[in-house]
C-alpha cells in the first residue's frame, strides 16, 4: 500500500509538467506533418483566474509556429475554465494585457469564445463580454463542434515552468 500512496503522489506531481508537454508535444507532432490538419482548437481550462496571462501568451507562440508553416490553418481559442472570468467586459480594466491579446487574435481572423453555460452559473450572460469575444453555449461543445470538424485538439491546461 505505501507504494501505492507513493505513487500517486509522484503522479499528483508529475500531472502539471505532463500536461504541459502535451501541448508542446501536440504542437511538435503538427509540425512535423508534410499536410496541415483541418484546423487547430486551442483548448484553454484552468482554475487560475489569471490563467489567461499565461495560456494566451502560450497559445499565441504556439499560433505563430504553426502558422510559419501553415500559413492559411484555420485556428480557434476556447477558455471555459475559471480563467474566462478574466474576459468579462468590466474586467478589461483589471487585465487590459489579456483584452488586448485577446482583441489581437480575433483581429487576426481567430475567433475566442468561453462558455456561456459557466458563465450563466455566475449570473452572467453574453452582454458581459465585449463584443470581440464570442459566448459559446457550452465551452466543451464549441470544442467538439470543432473537432467533429476535423480541427485538432490542443489542450492548454498547466502554466509553463
Amino acid at each position: 500500500m505505501p507504494s501505492l500512496r507513493y505513487g500517486l503522489f509522484l503522479a499528483i506531481l508529475l500531472l502539471p509538467v505532463a500536461l504541459l508537454a502535451d501541448s508542446q508535444r501536440a504542437i511538435t507532432n503538427i509540425l512535423q506533418q508534410t499536410e496541415p490538419p483541418e484546423g487547430i482548437v486551442f483548448e484553454i481550462i484552468t482554475a487560475d483566474s489569471e490563467g489567461l496571462s499565461w495560456a494566451l501568451p502560450l497559445a499565441r507562440s504556439y499560433i505563430e509556429q504553426l502558422r510559419e508553416q501553415f500559413p492559411a490553418l484555420p485556428i480557434a481559442v476556447v477558455s471555459h475554465g475559471q480563467e474566462q472570468f478574466a474576459l468579462q467586459t468590466g474586467k478589461s480594466d483589471q487585465q487590459p494585457a489579456v483584452h488586448k491579446q485577446v482583441q489581437s487574435l480575433t483581429g487576426g481572423d481567430i475567433p475566442v469564445y468561453v462558455c456561456g453555460t459557466y458563465a450563466g452559473w455566475r449570473g452572467l450572460s453574453d452582454e458581459d463580454f465585449p463584443d470581440y469575444v464570442n459566448v459559446a453555449a457550452a465551452g466543451p461543445a464549441q470544442v467538439n463542434d470543432y473537432v467533429s470538424l476535423g480541427y485538432t485538439r490542443v489542450l492548454i491546461r498547466q502554466r509553463p515552468h
